[in-house]
This record gives C-alpha cells, sequence and structure tokens, in this order.
C-alpha cells in the first residue's frame, strides 16, 4: 500500500535525474555515450485528432444513490432488480456507432454477477459470461468498452454490505478482488473509471446513512484504488470534481497518471466559474483531459463543451469527450438517451470542421 503523504511532488523529485539525462540526449551531447539507458517516458502518447475520444456513459447498474426521492430524479435511489431494457441498450449501443463515437464507458455497479463477489449483485444481474458477449458485441461495432466503478461514497450503494464497511481491511480486499476481476473480463481495457466524485454529506443529505472521507483519508483510499488499476496495466480516470473545492491539495498530490474528467453541464461558459476554471487550471497543471458534458438540462452542453475546451486544452492533453445522460437504461429514457448520443456524433462533425486535417 502507498504511503499517506506521496504527493505529485516527490514523484517527480524522482524523475529530474532522468529529465536531465534526456535533455542531453536531445542536445546530441551523451548520444555516443555508452554505458548510459534513457528510460521511457512515463507519460502516455500524445492522442492525434484522428483518434480522439467521442464517449458515452450508459448505465448497466443505476445504483449509485440511496434514498434519493426528489421529482427531478425519479429512477435514482437503490433498486433490487437488473433493469436495462435491453433493446434500448442495443439501440443506444447501435447509435453511437452510427453517429460515429468510438468509446463506450459502461457503469457496471451491481449489474453483473461477478465471481469474486456475487454477493453484491442484483436480481438477474448479467453473469460474467454474458458480460464478455456483449463486450465482443461491442468491439464488433466499432466501440472500445471502458469499464466504471464509482468508489466514491456517495455513490456506492451498489456496493451493497460492503458500502458500509469504507476503509477498512475487508472493504480494501473487496475493492480489489473487483477491480483486478473487471480488469480480466474487459481483457486489459486502456482505462478504468473510478468515479470519486461528489464525497460530500451535502450530496448524501437524502440519505439514511453518510460516509465521508476527506484530508489524507481521502488520499489514501484513492491512492489504493488507483494502484489497484495500474498493477493491471491500465490507466485510472476519474471525475475531477474534487478540485473544486480542494485545488492547492488536488494539484499537489494527484499524479499525472490519472485522466481526469471535469464535468460541466451547461452551454454558457464563465472562466471566472469553479466549474469552468477547472478546465483552464487541469490544463495548466499539465493533466490529460475528458471534458465531460450532459444533456441533461442542456442540449447544447456536448457542443458548448467542446467549442470551450478545444480552445484552451493542448491538443496532445485532450484525450477527447465524454458525454453523460445520467438515466437509467429503461425504455422510459429513451428519448434522452439517443439525443444524448445525437449530440455527441453533431459535436463531433463540428469539431472535424473546425480542426481539418
Amino acid at each position: 500500500m502507498i504511503p499517506l503523504k506521496i504527493t505529485v511532488k516527490d514523484y517527480n523529485n524522482m524523475l529530474h535525474r532522468r529529465d536531465f539525462i534526456r535533455q542531453l540526449s536531445a542536445a546530441g551531447i551523451i548520444s555516443s555515450m555508452p554505458g548510459i539507458l534513457l528510460p521511457q517516458r512515463a507519460t502516455a502518447t500524445p492522442v492525434k485528432d484522428t483518434t480522439k475520444i467521442w464517449a458515452c456513459l450508459l448505465h448497466l447498474s443505476f445504483n449509485m444513490w440511496e434514498e434519493y426521492i426528489s421529482p427531478r430524479f425519479p429512477d435514482r435511489g437503490y433498486r433490487p432488480d437488473f433493469r436495462v431494457n435491453e433493446p434500448l441498450w442495443r439501440d443506444a449501443l447501435e447509435k453511437m456507432a452510427a453517429a460515429g463515437l468510438n468509446m463506450v464507458v459502461i457503469d457496471l455497479g451491481d449489474a453483473v454477477k461477478y465471481e469474486s463477489h456475487p454477493e453484491i449483485a442484483v436480481h438477474g444481474a448479467w453473469s460474467v459470461k454474458r458480460l464478455r458477449e456483449e463486450l465482443q458485441y461491442i468491439r464488433r461495432l466499432g466501440l472500445e468498452p471502458i469499464p466504471k466503478l464509482n468508489f466514491s461514497t456517495g455513490h456506492d450503494t451498489w456496493m451493497g454490505e460492503y458500502a458500509r464497511m469504507v476503509s477498512t481491511e475487508k472493504y480494501y480486499s473487496v475493492c480489489k478482488d473487483l477491480i483486478r476481476e473487471v480488469i480480466s473480463i474487459f481483457d486489459k481495457p486502456r482505462f478504468f473509471h473510478l468515479g470519486m466524485d461528489e464525497e460530500t454529506a451535502k450530496h448524501q443529505s437524502t440519505y439514511n446513512y453518510i460516509v465521508v472521507r476527506q484530508n489524507d483519508l481521502w488520499w489514501h483510499d484513492f491512492f489504493f484504488l488507483a494502484e489497484q488499476v495500474e498493477k493491471g496495466g491500465v490507466r485510472p480516470w476519474i471525475w475531477s470534481d474534487y478540485v473544486w473545492q480542494h485545488p492547492e491539495e488536488f494539484f499537489n498530490r494527484m499524479p499525472k497518471s490519472v485522466l481526469q474528467s471535469n464535468w460541466y453541464y451547461k452551454s454558457a461558459f464563465d472562466e471566472t466559474q469553479t466549474y469552468v476554471k477547472a478546465y483552464i487550471d487541469l490544463e495548466a497543471h499539465g493533466y490529460d483531459q475528458v471534458p465531460c458534458a450532459s444533456n441533461f438540462n442542456d442540449d447544447q452542453s456536448m457542443q458548448g463543451t467542446v467549442q470551450f475546451c478545444s480552445k484552451r486544452i493542448a491538443n496532445q492533453r485532450l484525450y477527447g469527450f465524454l458525454q453523460t445522460v445520467w438515466k437509467s437504461t429503461t425504455e422510459a429514457n429513451r428519448e434522452p438517451i439517443l439525443k444524448g448520443i445525437a449530440l455527441v456524433g453533431e459535436a463531433k462533425k463540428m469539431y472535424i470542421q473546425d480542426h481539418p486535417l
């Protein structure tokens, strides 16, 4: 387990000597000197325009909230049964492929009967075999499937009894098992989305049981989760809203190896607003980003996000864009889900027109 106090600064200090060697090599000073091995750079290969991510989040599980009684969010709150409408699920995937998307992020939660922990599955959950078959279908469509398990205490209802064991040895063991198994099921995906958003008392105000990690404990658990992902040869991906309230701490401690998705769901961008400014600050500190939009309240959110972020984030750090609908994959939500996907396709066309190869 990595130490509580490890920081990006500590890591960067260890790289100073290697960076110095690279500089000498670039200048041709040591190109012919024997015995000096030049290590490969740890950062990811820059993403070209032709490989930008155009993705949508699709929910296999929607049990990310406990008690959540609100007319604005009628389908939130725990449900004990699998509730995906499979014809809609397939229609959504086919719509993504037809619209030019190249990735689907799948919120797995308790909708899979994991072999390591079948006890957390809802009634009617997919077997591992069924999920593997679906991943093959997704890849045949030309989409890259990426797993998501949200380990934020504000969105971990899917973990069942383990959601009430946070930061215990049992909790760590279960998280480790699930991450390892999911990486295997997805055949070592490029990314693994860990969630980690909205872990505040305010966001759990309707819950009967509230858990909030903070300070070193939040970082300890985040580092632990990220470490499990990296052990599987996969890159961690998270929501970036922790930076909204803790910018100095975030930029001092968050590794550059973690892919960032700040999220903002409106189409009007004010750079002085915290949620918008985060895109600029993440860029200033050199983080790779996949900005996130949503048609939950504003159909122009994706277009606005693409226009704003493509001008303010360096191309090599702008990995692409992610659309969220925040609706369960049920027939009642067919229209907003398919519309959200279509909006990504439209934004992609706009982007290509503005950024010809």
